[in-house]
């Protein structure tokens, strides 16, 4: 029988072949998921035998990472911000960048009461969730166009047990955003990827996350403009606004906030030098 270093060691060599970067890593994950054991225990058991039911998921799962399709979509579920949050193919896989902008939210007002906060394209909820969970005193709306996105993320918020946050369907670019009500601060990590850029991606964003969470099918701006020419008639009297950036996209998205009368504009680069958060003020 193979045991759980040899399959370790077969399935790296074939993740390997197929491009996949971290193949040791990817491999590890599905098997520990597999045996329901955290990663680390897998050293402690490289010599046991592994069952014929436990080879033929690990088989299927390595199959399905050889494809390309993301790690985090074969075992459903992923961390974001101290939270399990399960997935599927309906929602983005929450990025470690999007924590930063998280964290930039909770740390400008923690210290504030009864905020209304509106989270537009909320997917999974992660963004909703991890506020709703950090800012305990808020409440939390998120608004996306996809009800399967909705769904999954009213899952999440039971599954967290939180319940300072709701989640509708609601369509940004074409709905009546005055039915949604007035806001202390507006988030967004809106689809920002050309369409020009786009056929570039990696498989696994290509093939297997959602199109519309990606790209905008134009330059990768538009969701930026239609947000920041309405925000001003979501805010109560005056506001913040946050979003994720693209990469090279800060000046032009600093450029329309400026237009549209925010001020006091901050830009924060990610873990790896990338201007990654746009916030500002408006009054």
């Amino acid at each position: 029988m193979i045991t759980v270093l040899e399959a370790i060691k077969l399935s790296t060599d074939y993740l390997e072949k197929k491009q996949v970067e971290s193949s040791r890593a990817n491999a590890e994950i599905l098997l520990a998921e597999i045996l329901h054991c955290k990663r680390i225990d897998l050293y402690l058991t490289f010599d046991k035998p592994l069952s014929e039911n436990e080879l033929e998921f690990y088989r299927e799962s390595i199959r399905k990472r050889g494809l390309r399709m993301p790690l985090q979509y074969i075992i459903g579920h992923t961390e974001f911000y101290g939270l399990n949050l399960n997935l599927n193919e309906n929602v983005l896989i929450p990025r470690p960048e999007t924590e930063l902008l998280v964290e930039k939210i909770i740390n400008d007002n923690k210290l504030k009461e009864g905020l209304r906060i509106l989270d537009i394209g909320s997917g999974s909820g992660n963004i909703s969730l991890a506020l709703a969970k950090n800012l305990i005193n808020a409440t939390v709306t998120g608004i996306d166009i996809n009800e399967k996105a909705i769904e999954l993320a009213n899952q999440n918020s039971v599954q967290n047990k939180i319940k300072n946050v709701e989640f509708k369907i609601f369509d940004v670019m074409n709905d009546d955003h005055k039915v949604l009500g007035k806001f202390d601060i507006i988030v967004s990590n809106p689809p920002y990827v050309s369409e020009f850029d786009y056929n570039s991606l990696e498989p696994e964003l290509k093939n297997y996350e959602p199109k519309m969470a990606l790209t905008d099918n134009s330059d990768g701006t538009s969701f930026y403009k239609r947000i920041i020419s309405i925000s001003k008639n979501l805010f109560q009297n005056s506001g913040y606004l946050y979003f994720e950036l693209g990469i090279g996209q800060y000046k032009n998205i600093s450029d329309l906030m400026i237009q549209e009368k925010f001020t006091d504009i901050q830009i924060i680069k990610d873990y790896a030098g990338i201007e990654r958060i746009i916030c500002g003020e408006i009054k």
